[in-house]
């Protein structure tokens, strides 16, 4: 029989898990709708494909790079609210890109943008993690996650319909409209500060504390987990690899691309929902499913044929799914209610470097190879993360970890 006060818990947690999912729904509106039409924005302010090259990775490398420093902010001065407001307050640098005449000044906006998230994304899943230890976590990180992908659908579709409506033009229209998007999450994430100012104490009762003499001190099972992220990570070919494949070998037209993506990101979320369900149900051993389906994404995706192309996608966004609900989940399992934002910073720049130097190594061995050096890469580092998955007995540790939180 469930008491009044778990009753309340669990309604002020399923409602702090709600607004954050708005939150992450107008962000991912505002930023995903961007990310898909950086580099030909930047072409059309006269930046060379070198300096495209050169801003995307510096955005991606310092929105990962700061995360571990940004969980250790937050853990040290328990600003949780505070750093996540500042990162969301920074998407409002896109819109400005409405305003630009130079594309070094639109690179400056982009990639301030980028360690917004880096500030952001550490503390906002600790305060989720929090919330969704009242509710179970995987469903908590799967309905945040759902709610996340419809704006990543509706962004792309909102600049894909300003350049239909305006050609060309159609960018500045397009970036003076995600101020709605960017505003709203900014309110949004206000309101939940305010509705709960201490999310830890939405905390259930029985998770890991810091150990004595070892504020810091993150277990066995947390570091076994993160060195299977990161092969894992390292065979997982982003995206837009797999859409210059794509548009190199004319499989479908360049206006088909963005739908692909957008199909990927309507798997993702579906994918989302289950893949929590199953996290709470059966634990950590549902990820092996990582590598084998990032396997099997290559080696359809970076294939000629529609059916292969479009089968890899859909695999590709599976993966996604996984990622963004149960391998973020098991993070707040794993660590200490007063080191969260650490280990969720340390897990997110392992994560995010390792999809850079895999991209990095993967684009490479295309180049050199064309698609069967990233098939063949590709797989191979996902068979070292399904072998170091039972090697490491990464599930039997999370396993044992749950059972000593129980107790």
């Amino acid at each position: 029989m469930v008491s009044m006060e778990t009753s309340v818990l669990r309604k002020r947690a399923y409602r702090l898990i709600l607004l954050l999912g708005l939150v992450s729904l107008f962000g991912d509106i505002t930023y995903e709708g961007v990310r898909g039409i950086t580099g030909p924005y930047l072409a059309l302010l006269g930046a060379s494909a070198t300096a495209v090259g050169v801003v995307a990775g510096l955005g991606e490398f310092l929105g990962y790079a700061f995360r571990t420093v940004a969980g250790y902010i937050a853990d040290r001065f328990r600003s949780y609210w505070l750093l996540t407001v500042v990162g969301y307050a920074l998407v409002g640098a896109l819109p400005l890109l409405a305003l630009t005449q130079r594309w070094e000044l639109a690179a400056v906006l982009i990639v301030l943008e980028r360690l917004g998230k880096a500030l952001r994304t550490p503390s906002r899943d600790a305060i989720l993690s929090h919330a969704a230890s009242q509710v179970g976590r995987g469903k908590g990180f799967a309905l945040h996650e759902a709610l996340d992908q419809v704006g990543a659908l509706i962004g792309p579709l909102l600049f894909a319909a300003a350049l239909t409506v305006d050609g060309a033009a159609g960018y500045r229209l397009g970036f003076a409209l995600l101020t709605v998007p960017a505003t709203a999450a900014v309110l949004t994430l206000l309101v939940a500060w305010r509705q709960e100012p201490s999310p830890e104490y939405l905390e259930r009762p029985g998770s890991l504390r810091a150990p004595p003499g070892g504020y810091r001190r993150l277990g066995g099972a947390f570091w076994r987990y993160s060195v299977f992220t990161a092969l894992a990570t390292l065979g997982f070919a982003p995206f837009a690899l797999l859409a210059y494949h794509v548009d190199r070998t004319n499989t479908v037209g360049p206006a088909v691309i963005p739908l692909l993506y957008a199909l990927a990101m309507g798997i993702d979320g579906v994918v989302a929902l289950f893949a929590g369900w199953m996290y709470d149900r059966y634990g950590l051993v549902t990820l092996a499913a990582v590598p084998v389906c990032a396997a099997l994404a290559a080696v359809a995706a970076f294939q000629v044929s529609v059916l292969a192309v479009v089968t890899g996608v859909l695999l590709w966004g599976v993966v996604m799914g996984l990622v963004e609900t149960t391998m973020r989940a098991a993070v707040g399992e794993l660590s200490a209610s007063e080191t969260r934002g650490l280990a969720y910073g340390i897990f997110n720049t392992i994560f995010g470097l390792s999809w850079l130097v895999g991209g990095v190594l993967l684009g490479a061995l295309y180049q050199q190879y064309s698609r069967l050096g990233v098939i063949v890469a590709a797989v191979f580092f996902e068979v070292l993360a399904f072998l170091a998955f039972f090697g490491l007995e990464v599930a039997r540790a999370h396993r044992l970890h749950r059972e000593k939180i129980a107790h």
